[in-house]
């Protein structure tokens, strides 16, 4: 199976952040949207397993959201610091699968995620390419049976690389996903990093180099 997508949608940046840390650390691949408009565009450009949504957004409100998402039948947890019932009610009744009011703890987000992917049959995240299985849950990547031991950084590389597989990705955007923020920081943070991941998993030809752009994982379809 491949990898499961989460996508957050939640305004505060602080609690993006560390929502997002969690669940990376839980093996899931997390994006983030900071307004309404922007979550339903990457709605619109990419495939998710998994949204957990806040009400109170920017542009439009995580209501709106729900109604675009309804129809693809991906399944919901609203997130949100209101705790009136008929808020809660009214979440429900437009198809979300559960409700968490902020603030929560990291260990009951994680079950309530957990148990709405086990209902959904998504539960499991094994990844398996050719000779190389990658277990998203435990973190562990193994090749031709034997643990490949990688850094957190050549880990979330190579899952970047798994989700976005036979697509150019630019270094820049390697390195925000990877790294964090809008600077670029050293030029040769990803490369050499790149390097090291192809050498553990003798990727040399696989990941491959796209002239002034970046990097591209080749896989068959």
């Amino acid at each position: 199976m491949m990898v499961i997508r989460i996508l957050i949608v939640e305004d505060e940046q602080p609690i993006s952040d560390l929502i997002r840390m969690n669940l990376c650390e839980a093996g899931y691949f997390c994006n983030c949207a900071f307004d309404g408009i922007t979550a339903i565009s990457m709605l619109d450009e990419h495939p998710y397993d998994l949204i957990l949504l806040d009400i109170l957004l920017p542009k439009i409100d995580g209501y709106e959201v729900m109604a675009y998402v309804k129809p693809l039948d991906i399944p919901v947890i609203f997130i949100t610091a209101k705790t009136q019932v008929d808020d809660r009610v009214k979440g429900l009744k437009l198809g979300a699968d559960d409700y968490l009011v902020k603030p929560f703890e990291i260990v009951e987000l994680l079950a309530r995620v957990e148990a709405v992917l086990r209902r959904y049959h998504l539960h499991q995240a094994i990844v398996q390419i050719e000779d190389l299985t990658v277990d998203t849950h435990a973190r562990i990547v193994k090749k031709n049976h034997i643990e490949i031991p990688l850094t957190k950084k050549e880990y979330e590389l190579l899952l970047l690389f798994i989700q976005n597989k036979n697509i150019a990705l630019f270094r820049e955007k390697i390195y925000e996903k990877i790294w964090g923020g809008d600077d670029m920081g050293d030029s040769r943070t990803v490369d050499l990093h790149v390097q090291r991941l192809r050498k553990k998993l003798s990727w040399e030809h696989r990941l491959t180099a796209v002239y002034k752009v970046g990097y591209r994982l080749e896989l068959e379809s």
